[in-house]
């Protein structure tokens, strides 16, 4: 913990520029002097990167997304003759995306080196890109060749695939082409008791503040720091460029900071240290009261607990506790692994070929839940197994922190889907290549556990650098700024869901 939030500075936390210069050893003797070429290009790097400002952080203290930039700079430095960039734009914020894009194109100008990116279907494909391989969601090659033919071959294929009513009429390359046209229920704007207040609140290690360091006029007088109230009822998108304390909030909220107990931060009406004439509040009752889903839960999380168990750790105080579970909650579980068995079990398989909808069956077994292991499912069926723990107790407050990076797009347009109705929509699964299908209709079958979507009273906070990856319940968003640059933060209020306005995104983001 002082490593992650830099309270104290070990002899083996290696800042960002001994790992890009390989210096990451305890007794570096004999290493060779870099030439001037090495340094020019060191230096050419970090200048494109941005990472002029975390030369001298701790690797461990890094961000998501500055993590991703480090890792990238570091594969160029070796200058290989072909780079594999796995899903490079994963995590990266809009800015740092718009920047990276042209230094990649220079590379791959000059082929040196060559290039070959992984891209999710939700990823821009940059311009510059000549060649596409499509894998279809079998990872079998399906298409590939010049670009503007594959992407030719996908607009056609679904749109022969799909059935009218839950086709798009405009579709764009790649992260569009499986969209429906469902029609979201407005979300609850009543002003409910507050559920996180932060005043004045300046997170500081030393001298150095990396959230909160601004001032800003409210109700026409100058604070400093973060004031932010959330409400019983709302639904809030957190945004801000990689570094700017994103993580380091959701920690207050989540009482996982040291300096939670000593800022004035009240969860729930009451503060952690006690007041006159009122109990502080523990963190046990915090994590009782907030579903989470988060990078940092991924990758703490048991990789050898099955699939159920994932999911009943939701009613667990930690990650190998025992579940307090009642008969209802179990039924709960169970309506969850019926509608999620496409997605989470790799043994699913349809009896054909033909399309069928995947409903909450009561007769449908799910045994396959107590044999299969979390470390035995994909990355995208992880990361849908811990937002499914987050949401299925319907805690007060969830908070999901980049839960759908890394997500399958049908699989992350399913959990929106669920979000919203819970298990009383149809959902359609198919074999022939293009994956699952969603639609708005009425599950068929009446007497399976219902699962209801969001309800009015309960609260939503989202931290994501993917419009598409925002809910489209989310209606008030606050924009951190960069640490270090004295700006106080922005916010706003959303009169429609993020995916599909690019101009309120752009806002967001002051672009």
């Amino acid at each position: 913990m002082s490593a992650r939030y830099e309270s104290r500075r070990e002899e083996t936390d290696f800042s960002v520029l001994d790992y890009l210069t390989g210096n990451t050893e305890l007794n570096p003797y004999g290493r060779p002097e870099e030439d001037g070429s090495g340094s020019r290009e060191l230096a050419r790097v970090i200048r494109d990167l941005n990472l002029a400002n975390l030369v001298e952080m701790p690797v461990g203290n890094l961000s998501n997304g500055q993590t991703r930039r480090a890792r990238i700079a570091k594969a160029l430095l070796g200058m290989p003759e072909v780079l594999l960039l796995d899903e490079p734009f994963m995590g990266l914020d809009p800015p740092t995306q718009a920047a990276l894009s042209p230094l990649l194109f220079d590379l791959a100008r000059a082929s040196s080196p060559r290039l070959l990116l992984a891209l999710r279907p939700q990823d821009p494909v940059p311009d510059w890109i000549t060649h596409l391989i499509y894998l279809n969601p079998s990872l079998h090659v399906q298409y590939q060749g010049i670009k503007e033919e594959v992407l030719g071959k996908l607009v056609v294929r679904m749109a022969e695939s799909l059935p009218a009513k839950i086709f798009p009429q405009t579709i764009s390359p790649v992260s569009d082409l499986i969209k429906g046209t469902t029609v979201y229920p407005e979300p609850y704007n009543g002003l409910g008791e507050p559920i996180v207040q932060m005043k004045d609140v300046i997170i500081k290690y030393g001298d150095k503040k990396v959230m909160g360091g601004w001032k800003q006029e409210i109700n026409g007088e100058i604070r400093a720091g973060l004031d932010w109230t959330v409400r019983k009822g709302e639904r809030w998108g957190v945004f801000g460029p990689n570094g700017s304390g994103k993580t380091t909030l959701i920690s207050l909220i989540c009482s996982d900071h040291p300096q939670a107990y000593s800022l004035p931060i009240k969860m729930f009406g009451r503060g952690r240290l006690p007041q006159p004439g009122q109990p502080g509040i523990s963190i046990f009752d915090i994590q009782a009261r907030i579903g989470q889903s988060s990078p940092e839960i991924h990758a703490f999380f048991p990789r050898n607990l099955t699939i159920r168990r994932t999911i009943e750790n939701a009613w667990a105080d930690t990650f190998l506790g025992i579940p307090k579970l009642t008969p209802q909650h179990g039924e709960i579980v169970e309506s969850v692994l019926r509608w999620f068995e496409p997605d989470l079990n790799p043994m699913y398989a349809t009896p054909n070929r033909e399309r069928r909808a995947v409903i909450a069956q009561p007769w449908k077994k799910t045994e396959w839940a107590d044999k299969i292991r979390f470390r035995d499912i994909s990355f995208s069926s992880q990361r849908l197994a811990l937002f499914l723990r987050a949401i299925v107790k319907r805690p007060e407050l969830i908070v999901l922190d980049e839960a759908f990076g890394g997500m399958d797009e049908a699989v992350r347009d399913k959990c929106m889907l669920f979000m919203t109705w819970g298990t009383s929509r149809s959902c359609y699964h198919d074999q022939r290549g293009e994956g699952q299908q969603l639609s708005t209709g009425q599950a068929d079958d009446l007497s399976a556990i219902r699962i209801r979507g969001l309800d009015e009273d309960q609260t939503l906070i989202c931290v994501s650098h993917v419009k598409e990856e925002v809910p489209d319940v989310v209606r008030s968003w606050m924009c951190l700024p960069e640490a270090g640059q004295g700006k106080p933060a922005r916010f706003g209020r959303l009169h429609a869901p993020l995916k599909n306005d690019e101009a309120q995104w752009r806002e967001i983001w002051g672009m």
